[in-house]
């Protein structure tokens, strides 16, 4: 008759965790409210368990998933005539299927740990804690869940911190540099970047060894393009792919010496990639690295793409003299959205005040890179490609203007603002200028400027007055509506508009003259 008795799995290279801190065994033993004691197995920080559980199964293999305390109070223990065989077999089987420790309850079944079972894990390697008759299973399964939630707590908190450090170092003169240094002492080892051809542009921390820097120079071929866009291999014409290229992977990790190593494709598809070699793998690590990489792909992005290069470009020739009509072609997209003509957009956030991060995101989701924060901190103006039309963003206000070239982006500019203002007023999330043409194309432009000077010239030396008259005829004659886009109190755009009447002589119950104000207005 065959043996139907069950054979014990080989054990698995690597014993599947659940993915949680870990919590140090140590740490478990230091509670003296457990008042745990160790019988066998090995110590130090390197043992670690990921959470409790309590099993009085003779065979708990089919339900550990790796990892786990396991607390059991010997009932299924039986009196057998050979305990070192059982106690062999159970151990083996727990240290098979990953269990990380071994917690034997005192009463009400043993008054103290079986001799045979302190044998075993001795034997196998497995930690045997002794769990006093004082101390609940469930007490333990609590205690690991509250050291689990301090060491989630503590990772998150030096992810946050290494994450406001590190941006912190990309606003430095010298971001590719700083971002580099604090990386290498947030994570405790060597940073490196990459150019496309492989060499190292830059470095910061201590070197590591001759070996480990050669494991991580290869290390980065894995997630660096063969060939990045637009180069060809050395002594070779550019030619154009026969295919889409082979996937590489955004990450890629490995180990020299007992140094970890990590390698990270920077974003910017140029072929950068930045390479991290550290003496420990620490829960968030990752995550840190990623942030770095994120930073690196922008800076490493803005100054070598052409799109970055011609709009440092621009920038330059405006700086020494050019007009906006000679730089435009240099704001191209290269996608053909723009067709020489933009759109400008003015934005005001809904609830906080906006700053360099929030303007950044919303030029990303407006399509345009082309981002100004106004030095007060109130407003945002972008430049968009008229081939994209804004659309409403979650917590801003936006006003967007009509489309128009190089030459008439300062009355965009305006546009934008008065279509800011209107939205504001009226509490929508986007007000567009109008363009359909209407009476005031029937009168010469210069004509329509010299009738409005002359018409608004009491209130020259006032612009609040102007202002104030102009908003609050956008908004038919609202004085909360005008208050709110003006952020003043409605009294005062009273005393405002009462004023401005009284200099010009004109009253503003009259259709016909609130009519000639706009238009004088509107091209004022």
């Amino acid at each position: 008759m065959a043996d139907a008795r069950p054979t014990a799995p080989t054990a698995p290279a690597a014993a599947p965790v659940p993915p949680t801190p870990p919590v140090p065994l140590s740490a478990l033993l230091a509670r003296d409210d457990l008042a745990l004691r160790q019988l066998a197995g090995p110590t130090g920080p390197d043992v670690v368990i990921h959470w409790a559980h309590t099993s009085e199964m003779a065979d708990p293999f089919p339900y550990l998933l790796g990892g786990e305390l396991l607390l059991t109070a010997g009932v299924q223990f039986p009196d057998a005539p050979s305990p070192d065989t059982f106690f062999d077999s159970y151990v083996a089987r727990v240290v098979a299927a990953g269990g990380a420790a071994l917690g034997f309850g005192l009463a009400p079944v043993h008054d103290s740990v079986p001799d045979a079972l302190v044998t075993a894990c001795a034997t196998h390697g497995l930690p045997l804690l002794e769990v006093p008759p004082g101390t609940t299973f469930s007490g333990v399964a609590r205690a690991v869940w509250q050291l689990m939630a301090q060491a989630r707590l503590a990772e998150l908190r030096r992810v946050t911190e290494a994450q406001q450090s590190l941006a912190a170092a990309a606003a430095h003169a010298d971001p590719v540099p700083s971002v580099l240094r604090r990386l290498a002492q947030r994570l405790g080892g060597h940073a490196v970047l990459y150019g496309p051809d492989g060499t190292g542009i830059a470095t910061a921390g201590r070197a590591p060894a001759p070996a480990v820097t050669e494991a991580l120079r290869k290390l980065a071929t894995v997630v660096r393009p063969a060939t990045p866009p637009g180069q060809a291999p050395p002594g070779k014409p550019p030619t154009a792919p026969a295919g889409p290229a082979p996937a590489r992977p955004a990450s890629a990790t490995d180990t020299a010496d007992g140094v970890h190593l990590s390698a990270y494709a920077l974003g910017s598809g140029e072929g950068f990639v930045l390479g991290v070699a550290a003496g420990r793998r620490e829960g968030g690590d990752h995550t840190i690295a990623s942030v770095g990489a994120v930073l690196l792909s922008l800076l490493t992005g803005e100054h070598h793409s052409g799109a970055g290069a011609a709009r440092s470009s621009a920038l330059v020739r405006l700086l020494l003299g050019a007009t906006p009509e000679e730089v435009a072609p240099l704001l191209d997209t290269g996608d053909g959205t723009s067709g020489g003509e933009w759109i400008v957009v003015h934005a005001h956030p809904d609830r906080q005040t906006p700053d360099a991060v929030a303007a950044a995101a919303l030029g990303t989701a407006l399509g345009t890179p082309l981002v100004d924060l106004d030095p007060y901190g109130e407003v945002v103006r972008l430049l968009v490609p008229a081939g994209r039309e804004p659309a409403p963003v979650p917590g801003w206000t936006l006003g967007v203007s009509a489309p128009a070239g190089a030459g008439g982006w300062p009355v965009a500019d305006a546009q934008a603002a008065r279509a800011l203002a209107r939205a504001r007023a009226t509490r929508v999330p986007l007000v567009r200028h109008g363009a359909r043409p209407g009476l005031s194309e029937l009168v010469p432009e210069t004509a329509a400027r010299a009738h409005a000077q002359a018409l608004l010239a009491p209130l020259a030396a006032q612009p609040a007055l102007t202002d104030t008259l102009r908003t609050w005829l956008s908004l038919h004659g609202s004085w909360d509506r005008t208050a709110v886009a003006l952020s003043v109190h409605r009294n005062t755009v009273r005393q405002r508009v009462a004023r401005a009447a009284l200099l010009l002589g004109a009253d503003l119950d009259d259709p016909d003259v609130r009519m000639e104000l706009w238009f004088a207005l509107r091209h004022s």
